[in-house]
């Protein structure tokens, strides 16, 4: 049995779920997600609890059991409490700013560059070095994040760019200088 796929998910108070065959909806303060999964899953909600039980255990059926069962628990968290992704600035005049819902980024191109986030998507920016993602679906917080971060990733000799609040990045040394016979 998979460990993690058999533990049942506790329901917060506040947050709705509702089970339709294979598609689960999740209602809560943040927002409203719907997922629907695959049909070999069967889901169950008893007393306040969800539970994904698998039908045999084929290697399929194995590797979805656990996975269905996270990323309801991920749908349950995010409506609850919600997902959030911090990001550095590494750079002299490197830069971030809003432009109304927008995030403009000057990060050492010719151009400034302006990122529109999708719906449900919040952007803050304590400092002008730092940018904080955050929103209900984690998938979409961190696939824009993703994207944030890939406009100027982080380059290992000086670590000028965009980075994760949390990324450690593995530096090079330079070239040795002028050695020689």
């Amino acid at each position: 049995m998979s460990r993690i796929g058999r533990k049942p998910i506790a329901v917060p108070a506040g947050v709705d779920v509702v089970v339709d065959g294979s598609t689960v909806t999740v209602k809560g303060p943040k927002g409203t997600l719907t997922g629907t999964f695959n049909p070999n899953m069967t889901i169950s909600l008893d007393n306040g609890e969800v539970t994904v039980t698998r039908p045999n255990d084929d290697k399929e059926n194995r590797s979805l059991h656990g996975l269905t069962r996270t990323l309801i628990a991920n749908m349950i968290e995010g409506v609850h409490n919600g997902f959030k992704k911090e990001l550095e600035i590494v750079g002299i005049g490197y830069r971030a700013a809003m432009q109304g819902t927008a995030l403009q980024l000057n990060v050492g191109f010719s151009h400034q560059v302006v990122m529109t986030p999708p719906e449900g998507i919040k952007i803050e920016v304590p400092a002008p070095n730092q940018i904080v993602i955050s929103g209900y679906d984690k998938q979409l917080v961190g696939q824009f994040a993703s994207e944030v971060r890939g406009v100027r990733p982080p380059e290992p000799y000086k670590g000028k760019g965009i980075k994760y609040a949390n990324e450690v990045i593995r530096r090079k040394e330079g070239k040795a200088g002028k050695g020689g016979k």
